[in-house]
């Protein structure tokens, strides 16, 4: 699968390397076209190394903008004010422009990552609607010190990836919570869990690849959630359950992948003593995942259920007990005690349960993420 990835005279220029090399590991081949300003920024032969394949900077008797026209995608990052307005009017006056003329004739998908100064990227906002409209696609730039930046190097991939997969969730709004929650003892301390977060990220960048529009909740994790998300941040189970309860109309699925606490603490006003034994009394957590269906009847619902040391038939017969209660859709049953799996690992060993049993074995959780997120584009069309 070929992205002919389009480098401009940004500054941002310097961050393509990494990026074509990320492309690389993910399993694309990847062809560059450089501008001129490009080329003053960061050598041509940089992206050569990169890529493995000869940069582009002029066209010649090969006609490249027809070879390269058609790939799976055209990816120009960065894309500057010029580049953007340009291919807005249809002028074709560079190698990469000229492609871009030649790849909407052949409905080519275009993705673009703007970067420049804050000003130029509001004077280029009409232009951008335009191309918008036409079908285009810009990554949202990260804006900080009057700058519209650069976003992350896996961010751009994880879109490149979306545009190229076999989709499945088109249209479809996804809700994923994941982290541990954290219940409070007093104003400085609190109980929570080992939850990384992990399992629910990859979840979320599964759903996302698959063409679907992702919002997460999450408490606490260890791991970055991709900007191309909205992103409800919580603390406490209470908080997660109210977010949900105002989130969960507007979603065809939710992956409740959060680990959330089953107790809250009775909490102490003031600082307790550290200076005596105290005691502490928890009070069972209502289950969050039990009010999804209430909230919306029609919501296709993931649920993860968690065991320690049991047998698997156990697993199995805890994880359809939870289906009952909750009215899941779909569970997905892991013992925590297995060497090399669970909470902060990579890797997981799972079973999922809906009208079937499937045994996975372990593997890694972006693995196990992609059998949960094509089972659910199954059942859900």
């Amino acid at each position: 699968m070929t992205i002919v990835l389009c480098v401009t005279g940004s500054v941002a220029a310097v961050e393509t390397v990494k990026l074509a090399r990320e492309l690389k590991r993910k399993g694309f081949q990847v062809k560059c076209f450089m501008t001129d300003g490009a080329c003053d920024i960061i050598n041509p032969y940089s992206l050569e190394f990169a890529t493995g394949e000869k940069v582009i900077t002029k066209l010649t008797g090969e006609i490249e903008h027809v070879k390269y026209a058609d790939a799976e995608l055209i990816l120009v990052a960065p894309a500057t004010a010029n580049v953007i307005s340009k291919f807005a009017y249809k002028i074709a006056d560079n190698p990469i422009n000229t492609l871009l003329l030649t790849a909407s004739g052949y409905n080519t998908p275009i993705v673009f990552v703007p970067s420049m100064h804050q000003s130029m990227y509001r004077a280029v906002d009409e232009n951008i609607q335009k191309l918008k409209k036409e079908g285009v696609v810009f990554m949202e730039p990260k804006k900080e010190e009057n700058k519209a930046k650069f976003p992350s190097v896996d961010d751009i991939v994880l879109q490149a990836q979306k545009a190229t997969s076999a989709g499945g969730l088109e249209g479809r709004n996804v809700l994923v919570s994941a982290g541990g929650t954290y219940e409070d003892i007093d104003p400085i301390r609190g109980i929570t869990n080992r939850s990384s977060g992990k399992m629910g990220v990859e979840l979320a960048k599964e759903a996302f690849r698959r063409g679907a529009d992702v919002t997460m909740i999450t408490g606490r994790v260890e791991v970055e959630i991709p900007q191309v998300f909205n992103h409800i941040k919580i603390e406490s189970s209470r908080v997660m359950a109210k977010a949900l309860e105002e989130n969960l109309i507007d979603h065809d699925v939710f992956i409740a992948a959060a680990a959330v606490s089953d107790f809250v603490v009775e909490k102490n006003t003031s600082k307790i003593s550290s200076s005596s034994d105290q005691t502490l009394k928890l009070k069972p957590a209502p289950k969050i995942i039990n009010q999804a269906k209430e909230h919306n009847p029609a919501v296709y619902l993931v649920g993860f259920k968690a065991e320690y040391g049991v047998s698997r038939d156990k697993l199995v017969e805890s994880a359809k007990k939870r289906m009952r209660e909750s009215g899941a859709d779909l569970m997905v049953a892991n013992d925590v005690a297995e060497v090399g799996a669970g909470f902060g690992s990579d890797q997981n060993k799972v079973v999922l349960v809906d009208d079937e049993i499937w045994d996975v074995p372990l593997s890694t959780k972006e693995e196990i993420a992609a059998l949960v997120i094509g089972r659910v584009a199954e059942r859900i069309i």
